[in-house]
């Protein structure tokens, strides 16, 4: 038996409707994100929106194995042209989108075609990681970071023209501030916090921090702010990149995640007995974390691309290391300010970028940190200075390969994940290698720059 309630979301459905109609809203798009970390969408009049709500709307179960090039790669569970999945929006999560009028936006749920929910739904995943981890009376907040570089027409492979000035100056900011203000006002009428925005230190490029939300709303904001930014960038004459490396030789756009565990309203991340006033369960959820590091990139940088940008001494975290503000390390704890840390105190992970797919870092990380919890693991010794200057450093994987064969090895999570969407993640990941690991460099930077 379906468990979809279908008369009860078309009713719901259609009040959502009449109240978007009279915000003048004419279309919405439904997104989920594929195992590439590609936003795909359908769209439905708004009209139509009971329908979808109760019944879906179709798509092929061959998403599952898009690569980020649109080429479909093969695996074990590949149905290849048969078969058919219908898309559920999230109503709550419904909103119209502030830079397209007439159009909103909702996440979708994917099931099969009796009701039962898909297997290898990223979004789903997430939310099963969140209620395990509440079913221990936990939660957690989390937050994306967004970096982008933006580049014109008359240069698309040139992002010093499109916002002159130097890494993290005013004079950049100046030189494009309507078009930051634009974004942020955009962000804003969609209801996202943002925190602060700034130009990073790559030519062209910018980061935007937004404030720190349950798990899935998280992945739903850091899906909602990018697609945002394409759309504002594009408003304003600029084309957004949020690949890892835009270039060889460049800085990369990272997408480091924000999180932290909380009992009811109290911040395990601090106020502790611990290091650096950690608690116990905090330190436990960390080291689960930590400890899968390597595995963890399968998910958290999941394209050939990503490991260009994972070089030593550009604060992206390459070596298995943790430690108080360092930002040479894969894992680093925020404290925050005194008389705050009780509010502002996380953990970052810096070795993630943007070609993820937002929901399954959630899954993955609260999947990683409940494994934690449950053996009542403990940190290592943190480091204080830059990792890469000590003889005893050892390495994250330095390629898309080693971080599959990682994955594949870690049975909490492959266990977590469902045999079903471990096998094809992996099986997208080594689409991605035979479609692209042979390609130098520059030609690789190229091929993606403008895909995620």
């Amino acid at each position: 038996m379906s468990q979809l309630d279908r008369a009860e979301l078309a009713q719901q459905g259609a009040l959502r409707a009449d109240a978007l109609r009279a915000a003048g809203v004419e279309l919405v798009a439904l997104t989920f994100v594929d195992n590439s970390g590609v936003v795909r969408v359908k769209a439905v009049p708004v009209d139509r929106l009971w329908s979808a709500a109760a019944w879906g709307v179709g798509a092929s179960n061959s998403f599952d194995f898009f690569l980020a090039t649109d080429d479909i790669t093969g695996g074990t569970y590949s149905r290849g042209p048969v078969g058919d999945l219908r898309l559920h929006p999230d109503l709550d999560a419904l909103v119209p989108l502030a830079a397209q009028p007439g159009w909103a936006w909702a996440p979708v749920r994917k099931y099969d075609q009796d009701g039962e929910p898909h297997p290898q739904d990223p979004r789903a995943l997430a939310a099963m990681a969140a209620d395990r981890l509440a079913a221990l009376g936990y939660n957690a907040r989390m937050a994306f970071e967004v970096e982008w570089v933006i580049t014109t027409p008359d240069a698309p492979d040139d992002p010093r023209s499109a916002a002159p000035g130097p890494a993290y100056g005013f004079a950049r900011l100046s030189a494009r501030a309507d078009y930051l203000r634009a974004l942020v006002s955009t962000l804003s009428a969609q209801g996202i916090e943002v925190e602060q925005i700034h130009p990073e230190y790559a030519a062209g490029q910018f980061e935007v921090s937004v404030a720190a939300d349950d798990p899935v709303r998280a992945a739903d904001v850091a899906v909602l702010t990018r697609e945002t930014i394409r759309t504002v960038s594009a408003r304003h004459g600029f084309r957004a990149s949020f690949s890892p490396k835009f270039e060889p030789g460049g800085v990369g756009n990272g997408g480091h995640v924000h999180l932290s565990i909380w009992d009811g309203d109290r911040n395990l991340c601090a106020g502790g007995d611990g290091r650096f006033g950690l608690t116990p369960t905090a330190e436990a959820f960390a080291a689960g974390i930590f400890t899968r590091l390597p595995a963890l990139l399968a998910i958290g940088a999941p394209s050939v691309v990503s490991y260009l940008r994972l070089e030593p001494h550009h604060w992206a975290g390459v070596f298995s290391a943790w430690g108080l503000e360092n930002r040479e390390a894969p894992l680093r704890l925020v404290s925050g300010p005194a008389g705050r840390r009780d509010r502002a105190a996380n953990f970052e992970v810096k070795c993630f970028d943007l070609t993820a797919n937002p929901y399954l870092v959630v899954a993955g990380l609260l999947f990683a940190g409940l494994a934690g919890i449950s053996a009542e693991a403990s940190l290592p010794e943190p480091v204080d200075v830059d990792p890469g200057t000590l003889p005893s450093a050892t390495r994250l994987p330095t390629s898309l390969a080693d971080a599959v064969a990682a994955f594949e090895a870690d049975s909490v999570l492959t266990s977590a994940f469902g045999t079903e969407l471990a096998t094809t993640l992996m099986d997208v990941r080594r689409g991605e290698i035979d479609r692209l690991g042979a390609l130098p460099p520059s030609e690789l930077c190229a091929v993606v720059r403008y895909l995620h």
